[in-house]
Protein backbone atom coordinates (compact mmCIF):
# COMPACT_ATOMS: atom_id res chain seq x y z
CA UNK A 1 0.00 0.00 0.00
CA UNK A 2 1.38 3.72 -0.87
CA UNK A 3 2.19 5.73 1.98
CA UNK A 4 -0.31 8.28 2.94
CA UNK A 5 1.37 11.98 2.75
CA UNK A 6 -0.35 14.82 3.85
CA UNK A 7 0.93 18.66 4.74
CA UNK A 8 0.38 22.51 4.42
CA UNK A 9 0.90 24.51 1.41
CA UNK A 10 1.18 28.23 1.48
CA UNK A 11 0.75 30.22 -1.72
CA UNK A 12 2.10 33.84 -1.75
CA UNK A 13 3.05 36.20 -4.23
CA UNK A 14 2.81 40.11 -4.52
CA UNK A 15 -1.49 41.39 -4.74
CA UNK A 16 -3.51 40.21 -7.88
CA UNK A 17 -0.62 37.25 -8.52
CA UNK A 18 -3.92 34.85 -8.56
CA UNK A 19 -3.30 33.13 -5.58
CA UNK A 20 -7.50 33.04 -4.53
CA UNK A 21 -8.68 32.21 -7.88
CA UNK A 22 -5.20 29.41 -8.05
CA UNK A 23 -6.88 27.96 -4.52
CA UNK A 24 -10.31 27.59 -6.07
CA UNK A 25 -9.57 25.75 -8.85
CA UNK A 26 -7.26 23.46 -6.77
CA UNK A 27 -10.01 22.96 -4.25
CA UNK A 28 -12.32 22.79 -7.08
CA UNK A 29 -14.63 24.70 -5.23
CA UNK A 30 -14.72 28.59 -4.34
CA UNK A 31 -13.08 28.86 -0.97
CA UNK A 32 -11.46 31.91 -1.09
CA UNK A 33 -13.13 35.12 -2.57
CA UNK A 34 -11.53 36.54 -6.25
CA UNK A 35 -11.72 40.15 -6.98
CA UNK A 36 -9.79 41.90 -9.35
CA UNK A 37 -8.63 44.28 -6.92
CA UNK A 38 -5.06 44.00 -5.08
CA UNK A 39 -5.52 42.86 -1.87
CA UNK A 40 -8.61 40.79 -1.27
CA UNK A 41 -8.08 38.29 1.00
CA UNK A 42 -7.68 39.59 4.74
CA UNK A 43 -7.76 36.12 6.55
CA UNK A 44 -5.33 32.59 5.80
CA UNK A 45 -8.33 30.62 4.06
CA UNK A 46 -7.75 26.94 4.29
CA UNK A 47 -8.83 25.28 0.92
CA UNK A 48 -8.28 21.22 1.07
CA UNK A 49 -7.43 18.92 -1.79
CA UNK A 50 -8.11 15.36 -0.94
CA UNK A 51 -6.90 12.43 -2.81
CA UNK A 52 -6.26 8.57 -2.97
CA UNK A 53 -2.82 9.00 -0.99
CA UNK A 54 -2.40 12.94 -0.10
CA UNK A 55 -4.20 15.89 1.49
CA UNK A 56 -3.15 18.75 0.53
CA UNK A 57 -4.19 22.13 3.44
CA UNK A 58 -3.73 25.10 0.99
CA UNK A 59 -3.32 28.28 2.92
CA UNK A 60 -4.46 31.34 0.77
CA UNK A 61 -2.59 34.19 2.36
CA UNK A 62 -3.18 38.06 1.79
CA UNK A 63 -0.54 39.37 -0.98
CA UNK A 64 2.66 40.53 0.67
CA UNK A 65 3.10 43.99 -0.05
CA UNK A 66 5.35 47.01 1.52
CA UNK A 67 2.61 48.23 4.22
CA UNK A 68 1.57 51.63 4.45
CA UNK A 69 -1.00 51.29 6.94
CA UNK A 70 -1.48 49.11 10.49
CA UNK A 71 -4.17 47.09 8.28
CA UNK A 72 -0.75 46.40 5.92
CA UNK A 73 1.26 45.55 8.97
CA UNK A 74 -0.50 43.34 10.40
CA UNK A 75 -1.48 41.32 7.46
CA UNK A 76 2.67 41.22 6.63
CA UNK A 77 2.71 39.96 9.79
CA UNK A 78 0.13 37.08 9.67
CA UNK A 79 2.00 36.21 6.07
CA UNK A 80 5.04 35.59 7.54
CA UNK A 81 4.18 33.72 10.65
CA UNK A 82 2.03 31.26 7.90
CA UNK A 83 4.93 30.70 5.61
CA UNK A 84 7.36 29.65 8.49
CA UNK A 85 5.55 27.09 9.80
CA UNK A 86 4.57 25.62 6.16
CA UNK A 87 5.83 22.30 4.99
CA UNK A 88 5.42 23.68 0.73
CA UNK A 89 5.63 27.40 -0.64
CA UNK A 90 4.10 28.02 -3.75
CA UNK A 91 5.03 31.86 -4.97
CA UNK A 92 3.20 32.72 -7.11
CA UNK A 93 4.53 35.05 -10.25
CA UNK A 94 1.99 35.90 -13.22
CA UNK A 95 2.97 35.43 -16.63
CA UNK A 96 1.25 38.72 -18.14
CA UNK A 97 3.72 41.22 -16.19
CA UNK A 98 6.93 41.39 -16.12
CA UNK A 99 9.15 40.43 -13.06
CA UNK A 100 9.71 43.48 -10.57
CA UNK A 101 10.84 44.75 -7.35
CA UNK A 102 8.07 43.33 -5.70
CA UNK A 103 8.41 39.91 -7.05
CA UNK A 104 12.38 40.11 -5.91
CA UNK A 105 11.25 41.23 -2.73
CA UNK A 106 9.13 38.46 -1.50
CA UNK A 107 11.80 35.89 -2.63
CA UNK A 108 14.14 37.52 -0.83
CA UNK A 109 11.83 37.56 2.61
CA UNK A 110 10.82 33.72 1.86
CA UNK A 111 14.65 33.56 1.91
CA UNK A 112 15.40 34.61 4.96
CA UNK A 113 12.13 33.57 7.13
CA UNK A 114 12.43 30.11 5.46
CA UNK A 115 15.21 28.87 3.32
CA UNK A 116 15.00 25.22 3.78
CA UNK A 117 11.17 25.24 2.49
CA UNK A 118 10.56 23.58 -0.36
CA UNK A 119 9.70 26.35 -2.84
CA UNK A 120 7.34 25.84 -6.25
CA UNK A 121 7.08 29.01 -8.76
CA UNK A 122 3.60 28.97 -10.09
CA UNK A 123 3.61 31.06 -13.28
CA UNK A 124 0.04 31.92 -12.72
CA UNK A 125 -2.13 33.16 -15.56
CA UNK A 126 -0.77 31.46 -18.50
CA UNK A 127 -4.22 32.14 -20.60
CA UNK A 128 -3.83 35.34 -20.46
CA UNK A 129 -0.52 35.63 -22.77
CA UNK A 130 1.07 33.89 -26.01
CA UNK A 131 2.68 30.40 -25.79
CA UNK A 132 6.20 32.46 -26.71
CA UNK A 133 5.61 34.93 -23.83
CA UNK A 134 5.01 32.18 -21.03
CA UNK A 135 8.58 30.19 -22.53
CA UNK A 136 9.82 33.99 -21.99
CA UNK A 137 8.61 34.31 -18.42
CA UNK A 138 9.52 30.70 -17.43
CA UNK A 139 13.08 31.39 -18.41
CA UNK A 140 13.07 34.69 -16.56
CA UNK A 141 12.03 33.06 -13.22
CA UNK A 142 14.20 30.37 -13.48
CA UNK A 143 16.72 33.04 -14.04
CA UNK A 144 16.05 35.08 -11.19
CA UNK A 145 14.76 32.15 -8.71
CA UNK A 146 15.50 29.32 -9.99
CA UNK A 147 18.51 28.84 -7.05
CA UNK A 148 16.31 28.51 -4.59
CA UNK A 149 13.10 26.75 -6.88
CA UNK A 150 12.79 23.08 -6.56
CA UNK A 151 10.15 23.29 -9.55
CA UNK A 152 8.60 26.24 -11.90
CA UNK A 153 5.67 25.05 -12.69
CA UNK A 154 3.06 27.39 -15.48
CA UNK A 155 -0.65 27.55 -14.34
CA UNK A 156 -4.15 28.71 -15.55
CA UNK A 157 -6.19 28.46 -12.77
CA UNK A 158 -8.76 30.03 -15.43
CA UNK A 159 -9.07 27.47 -17.80
CA UNK A 160 -7.73 24.48 -15.60
CA UNK A 161 -4.83 24.14 -17.79
CA UNK A 162 -2.05 22.43 -15.38
CA UNK A 163 -3.78 22.77 -12.07
CA UNK A 164 -3.55 18.93 -11.83
CA UNK A 165 0.34 19.06 -12.44
CA UNK A 166 0.55 21.29 -9.65
CA UNK A 167 -1.30 19.44 -7.39
CA UNK A 168 1.11 16.41 -8.43
CA UNK A 169 4.02 18.88 -7.71
CA UNK A 170 2.84 19.75 -3.93
CA UNK A 171 2.15 16.44 -3.36
CA UNK A 172 5.63 14.86 -4.48
CA UNK A 173 7.07 17.49 -1.75
CA UNK A 174 4.96 17.13 1.50
CA UNK A 175 5.77 14.32 4.52
CA UNK A 176 4.00 11.22 4.87
CA UNK A 177 1.69 11.50 7.54
CA UNK A 178 -1.83 11.27 8.54
CA UNK A 179 -5.76 13.23 6.79
CA UNK A 180 -6.00 16.10 8.76
CA UNK A 181 -9.55 16.54 7.76
CA UNK A 182 -12.01 14.11 7.03
CA UNK A 183 -12.87 13.77 3.21
CA UNK A 184 -15.11 16.04 1.57
CA UNK A 185 -14.49 18.87 3.77
CA UNK A 186 -13.22 21.65 1.87
CA UNK A 187 -11.83 24.64 4.19
CA UNK A 188 -11.97 24.64 8.25
CA UNK A 189 -12.69 28.26 8.06
CA UNK A 190 -16.60 29.81 9.93
CA UNK A 191 -19.38 29.92 7.71
CA UNK A 192 -19.56 33.41 9.25
CA UNK A 193 -16.17 34.22 7.90
CA UNK A 194 -16.76 33.04 4.15
CA UNK A 195 -19.84 34.88 4.42
CA UNK A 196 -18.32 37.96 5.72
CA UNK A 197 -15.95 37.56 2.31
CA UNK A 198 -18.68 36.79 -0.25
CA UNK A 199 -20.08 40.42 1.19
CA UNK A 200 -17.12 42.00 0.92
CA UNK A 201 -16.26 40.48 -2.52
CA UNK A 202 -19.70 41.58 -4.15
CA UNK A 203 -19.32 44.85 -2.34
CA UNK A 204 -15.79 45.26 -4.52
CA UNK A 205 -17.13 44.23 -7.71
CA UNK A 206 -17.12 47.26 -10.15
CA UNK A 207 -16.28 49.91 -8.09
CA UNK A 208 -13.92 52.63 -8.52
CA UNK A 209 -10.39 52.96 -6.78
CA UNK A 210 -11.25 54.40 -3.81
CA UNK A 211 -12.92 51.96 -2.07
CA UNK A 212 -11.16 48.52 -1.80
CA UNK A 213 -8.93 48.78 1.26
CA UNK A 214 -11.50 50.72 3.18
CA UNK A 215 -13.91 48.19 3.06
CA UNK A 216 -15.15 45.47 5.91
CA UNK A 217 -17.78 43.20 6.64
CA UNK A 218 -19.03 42.12 9.99
CA UNK A 219 -21.92 39.79 10.28
CA UNK A 220 -23.77 40.56 13.36
CA UNK A 221 -26.27 37.89 13.38
CA UNK A 222 -27.29 34.55 11.56
CA UNK A 223 -30.36 32.65 12.34
CA UNK A 224 -33.33 30.41 11.55
CA UNK A 225 -36.56 31.91 11.00
CA UNK A 226 -38.68 30.54 12.99
CA UNK A 227 -42.40 28.62 12.74
CA UNK A 228 -41.42 27.73 8.79
CA UNK A 229 -42.09 24.19 7.87
CA UNK A 230 -38.71 22.02 7.02
CA UNK A 231 -38.56 22.32 3.48
CA UNK A 232 -39.22 26.36 3.24
CA UNK A 233 -36.52 26.77 6.16
CA UNK A 234 -35.21 30.42 5.61
CA UNK A 235 -31.88 32.04 7.09
CA UNK A 236 -31.53 35.27 8.32
CA UNK A 237 -28.62 36.95 7.94
CA UNK A 238 -27.54 40.74 9.50
CA UNK A 239 -24.69 41.92 8.26
CA UNK A 240 -22.87 45.57 8.10
CA UNK A 241 -20.42 46.80 5.80
CA UNK A 242 -17.93 49.60 7.20
CA UNK A 243 -16.19 52.41 5.43
CA UNK A 244 -14.00 55.10 6.38
CA UNK A 245 -15.93 58.07 5.07
CA UNK A 246 -19.31 59.28 4.10
CA UNK A 247 -18.03 59.96 0.92
CA UNK A 248 -17.66 55.91 0.44
CA UNK A 249 -21.25 55.10 2.21
CA UNK A 250 -22.56 56.77 -1.06
CA UNK A 251 -20.45 54.49 -3.15
CA UNK A 252 -21.54 51.34 -1.72
CA UNK A 253 -25.25 52.12 -1.47
CA UNK A 254 -25.71 53.56 -4.69
CA UNK A 255 -28.75 55.96 -6.25
CA UNK A 256 -31.50 55.16 -4.51
CA UNK A 257 -29.75 51.95 -3.10
CA UNK A 258 -29.55 50.38 -6.28
CA UNK A 259 -26.18 49.03 -5.63
CA UNK A 260 -26.32 48.28 -1.93
CA UNK A 261 -29.68 46.01 -3.88
CA UNK A 262 -26.91 44.77 -6.33
CA UNK A 263 -24.60 43.60 -3.86
CA UNK A 264 -27.17 41.90 -1.67
CA UNK A 265 -28.73 39.72 -4.41
CA UNK A 266 -24.82 38.52 -5.52
CA UNK A 267 -23.59 37.84 -2.22
CA UNK A 268 -26.98 36.04 -1.18
CA UNK A 269 -26.52 33.86 -3.96
CA UNK A 270 -23.15 32.25 -2.54
CA UNK A 271 -24.26 32.56 1.17
CA UNK A 272 -27.44 30.24 0.28
CA UNK A 273 -24.99 28.09 -1.91
CA UNK A 274 -23.13 27.64 1.08
CA UNK A 275 -25.82 27.50 3.91
CA UNK A 276 -27.95 25.10 1.69
CA UNK A 277 -31.17 26.98 2.14
CA UNK A 278 -32.85 30.07 1.33
CA UNK A 279 -31.38 33.06 2.93
CA UNK A 280 -32.68 36.74 3.92
CA UNK A 281 -29.99 39.24 4.02
CA UNK A 282 -30.01 42.55 5.69
CA UNK A 283 -27.40 44.58 4.76
CA UNK A 284 -26.47 47.66 6.75
CA UNK A 285 -23.55 50.19 5.79
CA UNK A 286 -22.19 52.37 8.60
CA UNK A 287 -18.51 54.66 8.81
CA UNK A 288 -16.05 53.40 11.34
CA UNK A 289 -13.40 56.58 10.35
CA UNK A 290 -9.93 55.67 9.40
CA UNK A 291 -10.60 51.95 10.80
CA UNK A 292 -7.33 50.86 9.03
CA UNK A 293 -5.03 52.83 11.21
CA UNK A 294 -6.55 52.55 14.50
CA UNK A 295 -5.95 49.28 16.69
CA UNK A 296 -8.90 49.09 18.39
CA UNK A 297 -10.96 49.58 15.58
CA UNK A 298 -9.13 46.71 13.72
CA UNK A 299 -9.65 44.24 16.38
CA UNK A 300 -13.56 45.14 16.45
CA UNK A 301 -13.86 44.33 13.07
CA UNK A 302 -11.69 41.36 13.08
CA UNK A 303 -7.94 41.95 12.44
Amino acid sequence: MTEFHSGFVCLVGRPNTGKSTLTNALVGAKVAITSNRPQTTRHTIRGIVHRENFQIILVDTPGLHRPRTLLGKRLNDLVRDTYSEVDVIGMCVPADEPIGPGDRWIYQQLRDVAPRTPLVVLVTKIDKVSKDRVIAQLASVAEEFGEQAAEIVPVSATTGEQVDVVIDVLAAKLPPGPAFYPDGELTDEPEETLMAEFIREAALEGVRDELPHSLAVVIEDVEERPGRAEDQALVDVHAIIYVERDSQKGIVIGKGGSRLREVGASARGQIEKLLGSKVYLDLRVKVAKNWQRDPKQLGRLGF
